[in-house]
């Protein structure tokens, strides 16, 4: 069955770092686009970063310079990795892939927890 899993998050102190995974499965990054977004408590889910097929990326203001977006296409699997975190990046952060283009097909992870303590 196609999935997105993503993993990596946890705890860190302000200043840290971390690095998310979301790994496919039955899915090829061939096409479209993997998103990342994230939804604090209280707050709309809004975009952090993204990643075409063909290498181009686009960062949300806030996390620019501090977060980067890259995938490995043998693992079949994009990153994202956080540094100099600040405690308003605490979110659940979830993994899109977005293929409706061209294949009519979109897929959710099921997120994973970041929290930046100061």
């Amino acid at each position: 069955q196609a999935r997105l899993v993503e993993s990596g998050g946890g705890l860190v102190q302000a200043g840290g770092s971390l690095r998310l995974s979301c790994e496919a499965f039955g899915i090829s990054f061939t096409t479209g686009q993997v998103h990342w977004y994230r939804q604090a408590p209280g707050n709309e889910r809004e975009f952090v970063a993204n990643i075409f097929s063909r290498g181009t990326t686009n960062y949300a203001n806030s996390v620019k310079g501090r977060f980067t977006i890259f995938k490995d296409t043998g693992k079949n699997t994009v990153f994202l990795q956080m540094n100099n975190l600040r405690p308003e990046d605490t979110a659940v952060y979830y993994c899109n892939y977005d293929d409706r283009a061209m294949r009519g097909r979109e897929y959710w992870g099921q997120g994973t927890q970041v929290t930046v303590s100061s």
